[in-house]
């Protein structure tokens, strides 16, 4: 599975007869290239071609005398395959502006549904356009509704487009939009997953929160978030998202909750060896309304504290209870 989009750094002399001899030649031999000028001018002092290939793939190379960079999602070209990898954080802030400007514009021609949600496409741009990843990660949006239950595709990507224009995320972009996945085999459970942090993270800045996502324990973990505010003393924060028991083994709502806890609480699970201090969120944004209304009625234990047990509607109404001390103030929990 390829990663998201990233760019390649290449130093050495670049001319336009390097560029046609070495990238546009080959990618032209193997794919079918046209070479063309990019829709968005350059940073000064930078050359550019876009490169779109017969199979509908895309690449963009801006050079100087003595470097280039290169991004796409074909193939790179045999003379770039030992170069340095870059994010889009990590590239030249306006080579990064110019690619993603040309992206931008390419995904919205591709993908015109995403339009109306520029936050959210800037976000999950190093997915929606990855080698492997584009056709995938876009379904899920426009065919499931981001992993709501009963919710249109205009309420959900509505309700994560208001998460991202907050930019509470903008920092970890790269390794957020990535828990996406860029595969080109369609994987609706993971991906619903994958969105259970982001849930958790709007109803965490929503609180007043700053949190920071992937933090790294001693037991060679990674939890999910740090809420990092002199209230918590950082508290530590980890996100399961359970099917509803339509979709899995299990009877009943009760036993799909406990047992989708009990991956994070036993066995190799994260929360198995660190030895406490962790608040598990148990996101039941996937349940239809009956099933959530037996959890609520029961609102049973799921066999780690603290903990929070949620519900949460592309309307940003949210309900839920908890068990144990948790250790974030959040006004709707009972």
């Amino acid at each position: 599975m390829a990663r998201p989009l990233r760019f390649r750094f290449a130093p050495g002399r670049w001319d336009e007869s390097r560029v046609r001899r070495d990238v546009f030649e080959p990618l032209d031999s193997n794919l079918g290239a046209t070479m063309r000028t990019p829709e968005h001018t350059p940073p000064d002092g930078y050359e550019a071609h876009r490169f779109d290939m017969k199979n509908g793939d895309i690449a963009l190379l801006a050079w100087t005398d003595d470097h280039a960079y290169w991004l796409g999602n074909t193939e790179t070209p045999s003379s770039l395959w030992r170069t340095d990898k870059e994010g889009f954080d990590e590239a030249p802030f306006s080579i990064s502006r110019w690619a993603q400007r040309e992206l931008i514009d390419e995904l919205f021609e591709e993908s015109p549904w995403l339009k109306p949600y520029p936050h959210l496409s800037w976000f999950f741009l190093p997915v929606f356009l990855s080698k492997d990843g584009r056709k995938t990660t876009r379904e899920f949006f426009y065919d499931h509704a981001a992993g709501f239950p009963d919710a249109t595709r205009e309420e959900a990507l509505s309700f994560y487009e208001r998460l991202f224009a907050t930019g509470a995320l903008d920092e970890y972009r790269e390794v957020m939009a990535g828990k996406l996945g860029t595969s080109e085999y369609f994987d609706r459970i993971r991906m619903t997953a994958a969105m259970g942090e982001f849930d958790v993270a709007h109803l965490l800045t929503e609180a007043g929160y700053d949190i920071t996502p992937e933090i790294e324990v001693t037991t060679g973990h990674s939890i999910d978030f740090r809420v990092d505010d002199a209230r918590t003393g950082g508290a530590l924060v980890e996100v399961t998202r359970p099917l509803p028991p339509n979709r899995r083994s299990v009877s009943n709502p009760v036993a799909a909750i406990r047992d989708t806890a009990q991956t994070k609480t036993s066995g190799q699970g994260q929360l198995a060896e660190h030895g406490g201090g962790v608040t598990l969120f148990v996101d039941c944004s996937s349940f239809p309304d009956d099933d959530w209304a037996a959890i609520m009625g029961e609102k049973p234990d799921v066999r780690h504290r603290p903990a929070v047990v949620f519900r949460l509607r592309p309307s940003g109404d949210v309900e839920g209870y908890a068990k144990g001390s948790v250790p974030v103030d959040l006004p709707w929990l009972s």
